[in-house]
C-alpha cells in the first residue's frame, strides 16, 4: 500500500522546506535509507533519506520549490498503484484544517462603487505611426553593429551626410547604454535560508525589548596563555574557544542569564549550550557547542573546527543547531573594535566580542604601560534579564579573562 512522506520538521523552528534537489525520479525504485533529496530548512541544507522501500510514484515539491512542514513530499508505493484518492484525501483533510483554524465570524465585505477613468488617448504623431515602417539611411558597418546588438534604429542620431546613420552614432549610444547600465540596481531572490533567518532576526529584534552592555577587558594573560598551550600541547586553541569556556562557566554563577522568555513565563535552562554564531554566503548560521561548561579548551576547539567541516561539506544535522542557550558573535577576526548584536532566539543573551588591540593604560601603580585590550557587549532581553544581572554576568566573566585561572584547571585544557 502506497505511504505519504511528508515534509519533515528537521529543525524546532522550522515552518516551510525548500527541495533544493531531488536524486530519484517518478518510477525509480527506492531501498530503505537511500538518499532520495536535499531539503534546504531555514537552519542548514539537510539530506534526507526514505525510511520506506518502494517505488516513486508521486513527487509533491519541485526542485526549487517550498512547501510547508508536513505537507506531501512524495508518495512511494507499488509500481502502477493507483494514488488519485491518496492524493485527493489528503487535500481534503488539509482544506478542512485551514477552515477549522480561520475566525467563523467575519466582517461584510464592503465593495465600494467601481469608478472608471475616462480613456485618455494620446495623439498618433505622423513619425510615431511610422516608426515600424520606417526607412533609415545607415551604413552598412553601422547596420551590422546596431544588428548585433539589437538596437532600435529609430532611437538614433544620424551625423552622417543627410542624417545618415554611421558607425560613430551606433558606437556613442552602446557606450551611452554602458554607463547608465552600472547605475541601475538589481534585485537577487533571497535563499529560504536567508529569509527565515531575516525573519527571526526581525522577530527578535523588534519583540524583545534589548538594552546593552559594554566592558573593556584586559586580554594580556589570556594572550599568554594561548602562547602557553600552543607550545605545551602543541594544540593551536583561538581566541574564541577560550571566551567560549569562559562564558560557559561564568553563566554557572549566573543561571538567570541562561534562560528564555515564554509569554506568560521565564524558562530557566539546566545545560549551558553555547551558540557560536558563523558566516557563511547565505547568512548567519549557529551551531551549538553542547554542554561548553563541562567541556575542555580542546575539546571546543575540536567541536567548532568539526562545525565549520561539516558547514563546508553541507553534512550538517539539526541536532548540531538546536537547544542554545547562549550565543557568542566575534567580529574581532574582522578587526571590528565593538559592536553590538541581535539575540538569537531563544537566548535572553549574546555577547558581540571585538578585536584584540594594544592600548596604553593606567596600571595599579599609576604607570603608563601598553596592554591588549578587548571590549565586549552583552546584548540582553529586558523581558528576562534585569541590568544588574547582566552586569554582574559581565564582571564575572571579565574577572576570569582577565585571571583565567580562575575558570581553568589542568582538566580543563
Amino acid at each position: 500500500m502506497a505511504e505519504i512522506i511528508k515534509m519533515p520538521r528537521l529543525s524546532d523552528t522550522m515552518k516551510t522546506g525548500v527541495v533544493s534537489k531531488w536524486y530519484k525520479k517518478i518510477g525509480d525504485l527506492i531501498k530503505e535509507g537511500e538518499l532520495i533529496s536535499d531539503i534546504e530548512t531555514d537552519k542548514a541544507t539537510m539530506e534526507f533519506e526514505s525510511f520506506q522501500e518502494g517505488t516513486l510514484l508521486y513527487i509533491g515539491v519541485k526542485e526549487g520549490e517550498s512547501a510547508e512542514v508536513d505537507s506531501i513530499l512524495a508518495i512511494i508505493g507499488s509500481k502502477g498503484e493507483n494514488i488519485e484518492n491518496i492524493i485527493k484525501n489528503n487535500n481534503t483533510e488539509k482544506e478542512a484544517n485551514n477552515s477549522n483554524s480561520e475566525t467563523h465570524t467575519k466582517a461584510p465585505e464592503i465593495k465600494s462603487p467601481e469608478i472608471k477613468s475616462p480613456e485618455i488617448k494620446s495623439p498618433e504623431t505622423k513619425e510615431q505611426f511610422k516608426n515600424e515602417n520606417l526607412l533609415f539611411s545607415i551604413s552598412p558597418i553601422a547596420k551590422k553593429i546596431a544588428s548585433e546588438n539589437n538596437i532600435q534604429l529609430q532611437l538614433v542620431k544620424g551625423t552622417g551626410d543627410n542624417g545618415r546613420i554611421i558607425k560613430r552614432d551606433i558606437e556613442k549610444l552602446l557606450l551611452q547604454n554602458k554607463s547608465s547600465s552600472k547605475d541601475k540596481n538589481y534585485s537577487k531572490k533571497l535563499s529560504h535560508m536567508r529569509t527565515i533567518i531575516a525573519e527571526k532576526l526581525s522577530e527578535s529584534k523588534f519583540t524583545a525589548p534589548h538594552f546593552y552592555l559594554t566592558r573593556e577587558v584586559n586580554m594580556d594573560k589570556i594572550v599568554d596563555l594561548r602562547e602557553t598551550i600552543k607550545k605545551i600541547n602543541n594544540t593551536k586553541i583561538s581566541y574564541n574557544d577560550i571566551i567560549v569556556k569562559a562564558s560557559a562557566v561564568a553563566i554557572e554563577s549566573h543561571k538567570k542569564i541562561n534562560a528564555s522568555w515564554n509569554n506568560d513565563s521565564i524558562i530557566y535552562k539546566n545545560n549551558i549550550n553555547i551558540g557560536v554564531a558563523m558566516a557563511i554566503e547565505e547568512g548567519l548560521i549557529v551551531p551549538v557547542i553542547k554542554n561548553a561548561n563541562e567541556k575542555t579548551l580542546t575539546n571546543i576547539s575540536l567541536d567548532v573546527k568539526n562545525f565549520a567541516e561539516k558547514i563546508k561539506y553541507k553534512n550538517t544535522h539539526p541536532n548540531d543547531f538546536s537547544g542554545n542557550t547562549f550565543t557568542i558573535s566575534n567580529l574581532g577576526m574582522f578587526g571590528i573594535d565593538n559592536f553590538t548584536a541581535i539575540i538569537n532566539p531563544p537566548d535572553a543573551c549574546i555577547l558581540a566580542v571585538g578585536n584584540i588591540v594594544k592600548k596604553p593604560i593606567v596600571d595599579k601603580e599609576n604607570k603608563i604601560i601598553i596592554s591588549n585590550i578587548m571590549k565586549i557587549t552583552l546584548s540582553c532581553d529586558h523581558r528576562v534579564v534585569d541590568g544588574a544581572v547582566g552586569a554582574k554576568f559581565l564582571k564575572t566573566l571579565t574577572e576570569y579573562l582577565e585571571n583565567p585561572v580562575l575558570f581553568l584547571g589542568k582538566e580543563s585544557i
